[in-house]
């Protein structure tokens, strides 16, 4: 009889183990899934310290990050394209979050979560739409190029003024237009970067950079495949002393080959700058359809 209970207890020990490790195995079977999704969205930036999360203020970032730890039930940590700072506005912004676990657990149809997010985020932040890309895609560093426009004006417009720049005073645009062709011809912008920043290099290939004008409204259009923090308001601001004769276009010369913040203009206000298009090679965006029952079972 004892052996009996000894030869049973030992088999149910063997039992629960066998049991056991196949729950465990099962578990990091589904561990080792992760999806990656991009998330395309908008926002007006009055009212958050920028992009990235920051210790002293309200991010985008931080607010979307709240909303998916909502709708998911768990923390979800996302990253950005870039980060734009306080005050500028994005038309476009592209950030990628990862998934670990079955896919069904995502509340169904991407377009759902997307009109759930829409609900819980402030008035302020848009999802547009969230898709689902190779795990290997990156929403920063698979970025190709970005785009930035920059709106100034000289007509009081109470309804355009959260989002332009009013100026009193003419400017030569033509001028001014000679002035930032000269930046396709350099890649280091140190003159036009805030000082003491964590980048490791500040090499950029500037591929688009002009003003244009439509109706009371001017423009300015910057496109590059990386931009430094600051870049486009201290481009801004010294090609408007251009504009007002205070520089030539040789003096702009010399102050990107200074590679000296001091050198350059002041850095225009923030409000009036807008993030507008991400570019990414056509490989990156595309759908995936995996079968994870198949791991699972």
């Amino acid at each position: 009889m004892i052996i009996f209970q000894t030869l049973l207890h030992y088999f149910l020990r063997k039992l629960c183990f066998i049991s056991t490790k196949r729950v465990s195995l099962r578990r990091n079977e589904i561990a080792k899934i992760m999806e990656r999704y991009f998330i395309y969205l908008s926002y007006n930036g009055a009212n958050y310290c920028g992009w990235q999360n920051q210790p002293n203020g309200v991010s985008v970032q931080q607010k979307i990050e709240e909303s998916l730890h909502i709708l998911l039930r768990k923390p979800v940590a996302i990253t950005g394209a870039g980060r734009t700072d306080a005050g500028v506005h994005a038309r476009m912004m592209v950030a990628h979050f990862d998934w670990f676990g079955e896919p069904v657990e995502l509340l169904g149809e991407l377009a759902e979560l997307t009109d759930k997010l829409n609900h819980i985020l402030p008035k302020d932040i848009s999802i547009e739409r969230i898709i689902q890309v190779s795990p290997e895609a990156h929403a920063r560093f698979d970025a190709i190029s970005r785009t930035y426009q920059y709106y100034v004006s000289f007509r009081k417009d109470p309804f355009d003024y959260p989002f332009h720049y009013r100026l009193n005073r003419p400017l030569n645009f033509d001028k001014m237009n000679k002035a930032a062709s000269v930046l396709f011809e350099y890649t280091d912008f140190t003159s036009f970067s805030k000082s003491h920043t964590d980048v490791k290099t500040n090499l950029c290939r500037v591929m688009q950079a002009e003003w244009t004008q439509t109706g009371d409204v001017w423009v300015f259009t910057i496109t590059a495949d990386r931009f430094l923090r600051n870049m486009v308001r201290a481009i801004v601001g010294t090609l408007l002393d251009v504009g007002w004769e205070k520089l030539s276009i040789e003096a702009f010369r010399k102050i990107i080959e200074s590679k000296d913040r001091t050198k350059a203009g002041v850095s225009v206000p923030g409000n009036a700058l807008f993030l507008t298009n991400i570019e990414y090679p056509p490989a990156i965006v595309k759908n995936i359809i995996q079968n994870v029952k198949n791991i699972i079972h």
